[in-house]
């Protein structure tokens, strides 16, 4: 109840509905985008103890409509070998409504290292999750393409581990999808080069409007990044093996456009792309509260959506 009372209370304020006029809270109308909602979204109510991470599914179909979510690991790490918890998890989806499409894992050590028992105890820490996500049923786990600074030495180390963690995700119908997060995960190209030599066919990517920062790791581009790597170029070149698609917003002009990312660019790549998936709304501006934040950032893919051709 207390939980039902703080969304209620966030959602239904003059305020919002004041940045938001007509905005539908049902699933998937009709002409509209699949949506899904990334549980980042909501981090500082989660990390703040306002909104329970078990209740996320929940959550994201009342107040939000959205009946798809993607799960951030840093919310179960002390559950995640609890089979019971995640068997409850999944059934709270189920009886919400929602489908669980992917947990976001962070903080499981490089993929990418150049040393090789270190990089092989981080493909073994990462199995936790995909058993997991196989409970949920999700499709993917989502992981972060750190490693050596070295341009070629990482290279040679990723196509070592994502081959191992990508075969061992196999057994479980799982996919294993990497997020532009900074560093050399956001050259695109390169990445993409290493999708190609791994050369299986559950490895794919997670393009997100907003990590690009190459010099910076996880990559944000909503303050300032030494150097960056072309957004609309990047999503570009992820899209053909992309098994989600992450639209960050940061914040909104008065129009309701965000101001750093030119979202009728970036949604007209995606869909001239033929892409057909889930759009995850990723709200992670500072300016807005949490709520607001993600209604805006719908009512903006809605709007751009419906006017492309």
């Amino acid at each position: 109840m207390q939980r039902r009372a703080f969304i209620r209370d966030l959602v239904w304020g003059g305020a919002v509905l004041a940045v938001a006029p007509g905005l539908s809270y049902r699933a998937n109308r009709a002409g509209a985008p699949k949506l899904s909602l990334a549980q980042w979204s909501l981090n500082r109510a989660f990390f703040g103890g306002d909104l329970d991470p078990k209740d996320f599914a929940a959550i994201a179909m009342d107040p939000y409509g959205i009946d798809a979510v993607e799960y951030v690991s840093g919310f179960y790490v002390d559950s995640v070998l609890d089979e019971s918890f995640w068997n409850d998890l999944k059934a709270r989806a189920t009886d919400a409504g929602v489908q669980s499409l992917l947990i976001m894992v962070d903080d499981e050590g490089d993929l990418g290292g150049a040393d090789d028992a270190m990089r092989r105890q981080a493909v073994e820490n990462h199995y936790k999750w995909v058993d997991a996500a196989k409970i949920l049923e999700c499709h993917s786990i989502r992981v972060n393409a750190f490693g050596d600074p070295d341009r070629e030495t990482f290279r040679e180390a990723l196509v070592d581990g994502m081959g191992r963690l990508a075969e061992y995700a196999a057994g479980g119908d799982m996919n294993v999808i990497i997020e532009n997060h900074g560093l050399f995960s956001s050259d695109a190209g390169l990445i993409t080069s290493i999708i190609r030599e791994v050369e299986m066919p559950n490895l794919g990517t997670l393009p997100d409007f907003g990590n690009w920062c190459l010099s910076a790791k996880w990559g944000s581009t909503q303050f300032e990044c030494d150097e960056v790597y072309d957004r609309y170029r990047g999503v570009e070149e992820l899209l053909p093996y992309a098994r989600g698609v992450s639209a960050k917003a940061y914040d909104f002009n008065e129009q309701g456009e965000d101001r750093i990312i030119d979202y009728h660019r970036m949604l007209k790549i995606v869909k001239d792309s033929g892409y057909e998936g889930y759009i995850g709304i990723e709200y992670e501006g500072v300016e807005k509260p949490e709520h607001e934040g993600i209604l805006m950032t719908r009512a903006l893919i809605e709007k751009v959506w419906a006017s492309l051709p």
